[in-house]
């Protein structure tokens, strides 16, 4: 076996979901492939998923440098988890601050050139922020400890054919309405078409989504859009990139005519992925300069531990992010695109 193969860090997610057995189960399946994953995270957690869901596998702690071994399962332990906190299915304050000391490993891992990318498992919102610590999800994480604006790092979801980045996310849809300005989406339609450009599309043609039903239909369903997105469409297109929109969402979506999408808020862009991706959707972190990727699925605490969670999720999101920015392909999303030379 190649010692060489790209290496992918998979931070556990929240200890007491079903992100250890996912990712025990995804660095099985991944065990003879040109992928090497390395698991971020509590061991002794990893052992207790890999007893039910691995057993032919060894479970080795590593240090940063040591070379894969075949059948085993590593990790780069991290102790963060009490004991008698972990208790699949339980939400506990002490895996929500566990949840980010994994991430916070994984990215130093990644960023001392020992992974090309991270994935992070299924985190729990609520068990983030009852440990104290402020958290939106992923991407204003990423953000933090990145030292990157928080308006500068998005969302992109990709599964099926869509692939959608999100102006805003995790908030009170009236903020995140108040929050739109052109500004914003254009920042957002520039990291879309960066982000399309690193999954290997040379020239990504975008739509932006309405924020009104019918993009405000000259003002009678409100002039929105006429003072938010047409603007920052029309900059977009001023600074080289083809832009479409805004127009509604009910139709920019069936295009198959455009490589990406910006939603201008949570339920615009996560509705039709999962419609149509379901738990196999991956989500990207775009805008911060890291490689990271997540599922499009949560924590699950009501099958966590009972040995029945798919990992079909995390393994898309590993393979999308094992060909960024290394010009290669990355599975079946990219190898659809729409090329243009």
């Amino acid at each position: 076996m190649s010692t060489s193969r790209p290496t992918i860090a998979l931070a556990i997610g929240d200890p007491n979901g079903i992100g250890p057995e996912i990712a025990v189960k995804a660095a099985a399946a991944l065990d003879d492939s040109q992928l090497r994953t390395v698991l971020v995270g509590d061991a002794f957690i990893v052992r207790h998923y890999a007893a039910q869901a691995a057993r032919d596998f060894a479970v080795r702690e590593i240090a940063a440098g040591d070379a894969p071994v075949a059948r085993t399962i590593d990790v780069l332990p991290v102790g963060a988890m009490p004991r008698e906190a972990f208790v699949p299915g339980r939400l506990e304050a002490a895996a929500g601050r566990a949840t980010i000391a994994y991430v916070e490993a994984a990215l130093g891992f990644a960023g001392a050139h020992y992974a090309r990318a991270v994935v992070g498992c299924p985190h729990n919102e609520t068990a983030v922020n009852a440990a104290g610590i402020p958290f939106s999800g992923y991407p204003s994480l990423i953000a933090r400890l990145s030292g990157t604006p928080e308006n500068r790092v998005f969302l992109m979801l990709v599964g099926g054919r869509l692939r959608i980045l999100h102006a805003t996310l995790h908030e009170r849809l009236q903020d995140a309405l108040l929050r739109l300005t052109p500004d914003l989406v254009e920042a957002a339609g520039k990291v879309c078409a960066s982000a399309l450009a690193s999954l290997g599309i040379r020239r990504p043609r975008i739509g932006l989504c309405a924020i009104n039903p019918h993009a405000g239909e000259g003002g009678l369903f409100g002039d929105d859009d006429e003072h938010i997105t047409a603007p920052a469409a029309e900059r977009l297109r001023r600074g080289g990139i083809a832009a479409e929109g805004p127009t509604g969402a009910d139709l920019l979506l069936g295009r198959t005519d455009l490589d990406g999408f910006v939603a201008m808020y949570h339920d615009q862009g996560h509705i039709p992925i999962k419609l149509i991706a379901g738990r196999t959707a991956s989500a990207l972190t775009v805008g911060a300069g890291i490689v990271f990727s997540s599922v499009g699925h949560g924590s699950a605490f009501d099958i966590a531990g009972r040995g029945i969670a798919d990992p079909a999720g995390i393994l898309r999101a590993i393979h999308l992010v094992s060909g960024l920015g290394a010009g290669g392909e990355a599975f079946d999303d990219i190898q659809h695109s729409h090329r243009r030379s």
